[in-house]
């Protein structure tokens, strides 16, 4: 397998509205969609479907509420199909690394893991670029379950 490169960025942030000034307004990503009730926005710089998701979680994230302000995962690209993507987790296993999640975007299909240090990390392919082309907030669809 070979990351293609850095895909997308998630961060556990503490006041949305305040993180969208900063990213949206002043560095100049473009809001493309809300989620979870409007507490998670993604932006892109118009390069992919997202680059950066922002998650509010508040002032006091702990262990009640199960998030942390900071990194949630970062997301690697590693190809463009769905066989590119079974032969990595195939690789994956082949060296112990266990498979945490595997979901299907609309836009992207992952697999998540953790790194030795138990970072999260997300590995993903892309779908047909024309779904997010087409409709930008594709990317804030549903989350279904991926069997590979």
């Amino acid at each position: 397998m070979k990351a293609h490169y850095l895909g997308h960025i998630v961060f556990y942030v503490r006041a949305l509205e305040g993180s969208l000034a900063f990213y949206r307004d002043l560095l100049g990503f473009r809001e493309i969609g809300r989620a979870f009730g409007g507490a998670a926005a993604a932006l892109t710089s118009g390069r992919t479907h997202h680059e950066l998701l922002l998650i509010e979680v508040g002032a006091a994230p702990g262990p009640l509420s199960g998030h942390r302000l900071g990194l949630y995962h970062i997301g690697i690209k590693i190809g463009d199909s769905l066989e590119e993507l079974r032969s990595a987790k195939a690789e994956l296993e082949e060296a112990g690394v266990v498979i945490t999640g595997m979901s299907d975007h609309t836009v992207s299909q992952s697999l998540y893991l953790a790194d030795p240090d138990g970072n999260e990390v997300e590995l993903y392919v892309d779908a047909d670029p024309a779904i997010w082309k087409r409709d930008p907030a594709a990317v804030l669809a549903p989350i279904k379950p991926l069997r590979l």
